[in-house]
């Protein structure tokens, strides 16, 4: 027969061991929860910038169009008009890019490109940082 101080100790394990399993079942219905809202807040900024994706394609191709079309008339020489029609061309390239590469495919070539160089890639996050920086702390 149990001694009553046997019993207490039992119930008490019993007790400690349901509360941590209560923890525990909480902890991870909360970490699920924020899961599933990081990832639906992604899903949002995805959906929202392949929503812009045309009409900045859109825009960055008008600016070329005009560039091209002004370039003829900058003074300066056939290097101003040709470093003009470069710009022009780049322009028309960055606006096909975004035309034909989701969100995803972006992402996923700038990562590549940090892989592939990583020292540089380091070098534009710390300037990209300290612009922000500087522009969150002058407003």
């Amino acid at each position: 027969m149990p001694t009553k101080a046997g019993t207490s100790t039992s119930d008490m394990a019993d007790t400690l061991s349901d509360t941590a399993q209560n923890v525990k079942d909480k902890v991870t219905d909360a970490a699920s929860t924020a899961k599933q809202k990081v990832t639906d807040v992604g899903r949002q900024a995805t959906d929202k910038i392949d929503e812009k994706r045309g009409p900045t394609a859109d825009a960055l191709q008008s600016a070329a169009a005009t560039l091209h079309e002004k370039a003829e008339d900058l003074p300066g020489g056939e290097t101003v008009k040709s470093v003009a029609h470069s710009a022009a061309e780049k322009l028309e390239s960055t606006a096909g890019y975004i035309r034909e590469h989701d969100v995803r495919a972006m992402l996923s070539d700038v990562e590549d490109i940090v892989k592939r160089n990583p020292g540089p890639s380091l070098l534009i996050a710390v300037a990209i940082g300290f612009l922000i920086g500087r522009a969150v702390r002058e407003d």
